[in-house]
């Protein structure tokens, strides 16, 4: 997060348009949580969580699209500089393999973690 903070609030930005990636940060992992409670005692693989994690992972892509389209975007508007861009991008990777970490901690069967 604080990488995407300061792709917001360094001076020579001062745009806080990359700031909308925190929407995606938050609904990423909502579908693979529910497809999760929902399928636990089901088998391996079923459509449920084939779709939980395909919505998932268009989320993640929108994430690192958003900013490479607005850094992209014609500079009639004030839209982000690549600066900002790069370290948003930054952010993303550091966050989602913090959410990779977490699920891949506490899906262990043997974990003490478990009961979460």
């Amino acid at each position: 997060m604080t990488l995407v903070i300061l792709a917001c609030a360094l001076p020579q930005y001062k745009l806080w348009w990359p700031f909308f990636v925190v929407l995606f940060y938050v609904l990423a992992p909502i579908p693979t949580l529910m497809a999760r409670r929902y399928t636990e005692h089901q088998g391996s693989s079923n459509a449920c969580m084939e779709a939980a994690v395909f919505i998932t992972m268009g989320l993640v892509v929108s994430s690192f699209a958003l900013p490479i389209v607005l850094a992209r975007a014609p500079h009639t508007d004030p839209t982000i500089a690549w600066g900002s861009c790069y370290l948003t991008l930054a952010g993303n990777v550091v966050v989602y393999l913090t959410l990779l970490g977490f699920f891949v901690t506490f899906d262990q069967e043997d974990s003490d973690y478990n009961m979460w």
